[in-house]
């Protein structure tokens, strides 16, 4: 069975192209590395660049996307599987449950929302799969600084910095994945 990497994206057709260019050289890579997308089944942006390139590589593409959005006919529909859900909460559920690994490229709300929640599950010790943020030209510069900031008020423990990896470059993703999940320290201080 080929490994299956969930990529959370951008599906916003308004940004640089040096965006599309690191989604495309990540699926290209993808395939070179016998890596199949489970990803949010979308036809634009970087989620379409992205699919579009795994496919053309001959990688396999599961596409996981709500109806409202099928409805808009933003679903990529070459994917090699395309699954309809009812709801976000049941989209991500069923990309994390195909997944054996994430990496969250360059996004707004929704691919933030998604790798914390992968985090998160990581951090209860719930879920035990690699975690990478592509750090495209510093783009989660100050979303790591917030991650500090919560481990220097205790909020978080040092140990948190583990759950996840930052890649600098899209070379460097596939060997941060391959490099496997740091096990959690427990999340809770003191439960007494």
């Amino acid at each position: 069975m080929p490994k299956t990497l969930c990529v959370y994206c951008s599906s916003s057709d308004r940004l640089d192209a040096k965006y599309y260019a690191a989604a495309e050289a990540l699926g290209r890579a993808m395939v070179s590395g016998g890596w199949g997308l489970v990803y949010g089944g979308g036809r634009t942006g970087l989620m379409g660049a992205l699919a579009r390139e795994v496919k053309a590589g001959g990688g396999r593409v599961v596409g996981v996307i709500p109806e409202f959005m099928k409805v808009k006919e933003l679903a990529f529909l070459e994917a090699d599987e395309l699954v309809s859900v009812v709801t976000m909460r049941e989209r991500k559920l069923l990309m994390e449950s195909r997944a054996d690994a994430f990496v969250a490229l360059p996004g707004g709300w929704g691919t933030l929302e998604e790798m914390l929640e992968i985090i998160t599950l990581r951090q209860l010790d719930v879920l035990r799969k690699p975690c990478v943020f592509l750090n495209q030209d510093g783009f989660y510069d100050d979303l790591l600084r917030l991650f500090e900031r919560m481990i220097a008020e205790r909020f978080n423990k040092p140990s948190n910095r583990d759950l996840f990896r930052v890649a600098r470059s899209v070379e460097e993703v596939l060997a941060l994945v391959d490099g496997g999940a740091v096990t959690a320290e427990t999340k809770w201080f003191d439960t007494r």
